[in-house]
């Protein structure tokens, strides 16, 4: 199944390539490498912000986390050509979790994209990955996630 259809029959509808919020650019093509800025919790409805330990729990950010997948996919459609099949494989995620200094569910907050990127390329969306906590994340938000490609 094209990567297209498969991101159709899970009914999810790819958000647009957001421009960089500062003196950055989204992503980085180096040879068969597609380096993504970081992505940040942002749904249909606005940002998503929290403070994981404190005021939202895992599952609210893992669903946050999840929002930073689509993000990731839709730079990564961009630096594509428009044109998903090309990707080989989800190399690494690196993710940052807005939370208190005793929370320690880091991993399963970052699940939620994790499990999103095998959801959509099955066996190629599976990765090696860090998952950090942050004393703070740009806007507030609860999550942030940068991430690395390689395309055809």
């Amino acid at each position: 199944m094209n990567i297209e259809d498969r991101i159709n029959s899970l009914g999810i509808k790819l958000p647009e390539a957001s421009a960089p919020a500062g003196n950055y650019v989204p992503y980085v093509l180096a040879g068969d490498m597609v380096y993504i800025s970081g992505q940040i919790s942002n749904g249909p409805d606005g940002l998503i912000l929290g403070k994981l330990g404190a005021n939202m729990d895992v599952e609210a950010g893992a669903a946050a986390a999840k929002t930073c997948a689509l993000h990731l996919i839709a730079q990564l459609k961009a630096a594509c050509g428009g044109d998903l099949n090309r990707v080989v494989q989800v190399v690494k995620l690196g993710g940052f979790v807005n939370s208190t200094d005793d929370f320690t569910d880091q991993p399963k907050v970052i699940n939620g994209a994790s499990d999103f990127m095998v959801e959509v390329f099955g066996d190629a969306g599976r990765h090696a990955r860090a998952a950090v906590s942050a004393a703070s994340l740009p806007l507030g938000v609860a999550v942030e996630i940068e991430g690395t490609f390689q395309i055809k």
